[in-house]
């Protein structure tokens, strides 16, 4: 039987490099969907495009660390890779790319 099968579950309050990547990566997620949604609230204002393009990078940013992090688990939920806040992450990160995207054109449609 292969050694990873064998090893102990790791407990939900431990914070291991996977959880901790996956939520570093999830941060930098929700700082783009804010500054997505603060960049739609403002569309006529000269702060929309940088509101914009700081949600379509945190964005990108959040799902490429989501990715990684995904990618890297060697396990399932529970296992200490941090899987589900991979998973999070790419959902949210997704979301503030749309966000930023959505700002950005509007931006330019509005200039």
């Amino acid at each position: 039987m292969p050694v990873h099968l064998l090893s102990e579950p790791i407990a939900a309050a431990s914070l291991t490099s996977g959880r901790l990547w996956s939520l570093v990566a999830a941060l930098a997620g929700v700082i783009g969907v804010i500054a997505g949604g603060l960049a739609l609230a403002r569309i006529r204002s000269g702060a929309t495009r940088r509101g914009a393009f700081v949600a379509l990078t945190a964005g990108l940013i959040g799902m490429a660390g989501g990715g990684y992090v995904v990618a890297a688990a060697e396990g399932g939920p529970g296992t200490g890779y941090g899987i589900v806040g991979g998973f999070v992450a790419l959902v949210i990160g997704l979301l503030a790319a749309a966000l930023g995207w959505l700002a950005l054109s509007r931006a330019r449609r509005a200039a």
